[in-house]
């Protein structure tokens, strides 16, 4: 699967993890790419770039959908 495709899949598990926010893709750049939640307000909640070890697998990305919940309930 070329990094695109999964930048893409990734983008999917986003949105999806995060539903109603939405979820950007932002400065996507040499494989890594930059992930915003924005709330009904168009207000940004959570922002964090990933690399592609932390979203061509299962485990890294759901680490980092914990983590991300964690800073929204902070």
């Amino acid at each position: 699967m070329s990094n695109h495709q999964q930048i893409q899949a990734a983008f999917g598990t986003l949105s999806q993890a995060f539903a109603p926010l939405k979820c950007l893709i932002v400065a996507p750049r040499k494989g890594s790419f930059s992930f915003t939640l924005v709330d009904e307000y168009g207000v940004a909640c959570h922002s964090e770039r990933l690399y592609p070890d932390q979203y061509n697998r299962a485990e890294p990305l759901q680490a980092v959908i914990e983590r991300a919940r964690q800073s929204l309930t902070a």
